[in-house]
């Protein structure tokens, strides 16, 4: 038999689902419940959740302002890699997980508690992503995963169940959602519900951060983005801090209608799941982030980069922001940016982008050497060398084949 529980760090968005849960924890393992609720930018007012909690009769709550933590330390080192799933995905949710699971370790330390419990139900991956963070950072706790053991298998027995413990329900959970929001400073996404259908385009009131592109302005945009060692440092010119300068870069190309992805993805768990996800100031940083990488990196070591890029975002998405492994390749990854310092400007219209100009003081882009006017520092017939020794193997393998 399991120790009884005494004390449960409940990650707490104070929604329907996690208000259901603080109250179920109480009367399932009879221990006291410490909610913990992070602002990473959801772009919602989070007073109330103390409120909810408070009601609930909760007596730590815990609401952190994570913001510039999470745009520094998460999403700033991820953008180094230019990291992508499968080819299209910013990884907005996944990289939010690993500072939640931290966070919320952190007061389990803090308040003597032997458990932590979290909302994400059993089809999905961020129970993967929280639970191999919490055992990472503390191998021994308890973790108690609700959507895997309680009998409250639908929306309906979730509303009848808070109706039956006096929580409120909003007026919007009566009934079905039409979809399921997952939302901080670096995105917003959306799926289920009407969207679980891929062959049924997704309806435009879904989208809440990017203009409609045919309704973005008519007239283009450039704009200035600097980097220091691979990380945005300046919009326009003015330094900001991380969340600062993601809350901008999420302004300006939300406006411009730049960021929309609706995707077939690969859960880690093993369906298939499509999300409409909106990330505009991701796209554009990614985007200029490679454009100041392509004056500043060598060839080999861009080719490198990108060879590992994908390994590496599989291991965020999968959970694994504090294997070795990731910190491996990051290691790697941040030794690359060391001269990735430099300013880029860039044009936006109607969720196009488009690379007007870049320089660098570490720049290795050579006019010299690729003029097509006269130069004194390239001798064109050592080209004749170098395609002999290239082609060496080709002409060996070439006479093989010849005496077949």
């Amino acid at each position: 038999m399991p120790k009884p529980v005494k004390r449960v760090v409940l990650a707490y968005s104070g929604g329907l689902d996690t208000s259901v849960i603080l109250r179920w924890l109480q009367e399932k393992y009879q221990c006291e419940v410490v909610t913990f609720t992070a602002d990473l930018g959801q772009g919602e007012e989070l007073e109330p959740v103390r409120a909810k909690a408070e009601k609930l009769g909760i007596k730590q709550i815990y609401i952190d302002d994570l913001r510039d933590e999470f745009v520094r330390d998460y999403v700033f080192p991820m953008f180094r890699a230019n990291a992508l799933y499968e080819g299209q995905y910013l990884l907005g949710t996944s990289i939010a997980r690993p500072l939640i699971a931290k966070r919320q370790i952190a007061i389990a330390e803090e308040t003597g508690a032997d458990a932590v419990a979290h909302g994400a139900t059993g089809k999905g991956n961020d129970q993967v992503r929280f639970e191999l963070s919490y055992y990472a950072l503390m191998p021994n706790i308890r973790v108690i995963s609700p959507w895997r053991e309680w009998d409250l298998t639908s929306r309906t027995s979730l509303i009848e169940y808070a109706q039956s413990h006096q929580i409120t329900v909003p007026a919007d959970k009566f009934g079905e959602a039409p979809f399921s929001v997952d939302s901080n400073l670096l995105h917003i996404s959306a799926e289920g519900k009407i969207l679980e259908d891929p062959a049924i385009a997704a309806p435009e009131f879904i989208y809440s951060r990017t203009t409609r592109p045919e309704d973005a302005p008519d007239t283009p945009e450039e704009i200035s983005i600097s980097f220091e060692h691979g990380d945005p440092t300046h919009v326009n010119g003015k330094k900001l801090g991380p969340a600062d300068l993601l809350t901008e870069f999420n302004r300006l190309a939300g406006k411009h209608g730049i960021g929309r992805l609706d995707m077939v993805e690969n859960r880690f768990v093993g369906m298939k799941s499509r999300g409409v996800y909106e990330t505009p100031g991701g796209t554009l940083l990614l985007f200029a982030h490679r454009s100041i990488e392509s004056i500043t990196l060598d060839r080999e070591a861009a080719h490198l980069k990108d060879e590992l890029m994908p390994r590496y975002a599989h291991l965020i998405y999968q959970g694994f922001w504090f294997s070795p492994d990731r910190e491996m390749l990051q290691a790697l990854i941040n030794h690359s940016q060391e001269f990735v310092t430099g300013t880029v400007v860039i044009k936006l219209y109607k969720a196009a982008m488009t690379v007007m100009s870049r320089q660098s003081p570490f720049s290795l882009y050579s006019k010299k050497h690729v003029t097509f006017e006269e130069d004194d520092v390239y001798n064109q017939q050592d080209a004749e060398g170098f395609i002999q020794l290239q082609a060496l193997r080709l002409r060996l393998q070439a006479h093989r084949h010849n005496k077949l």
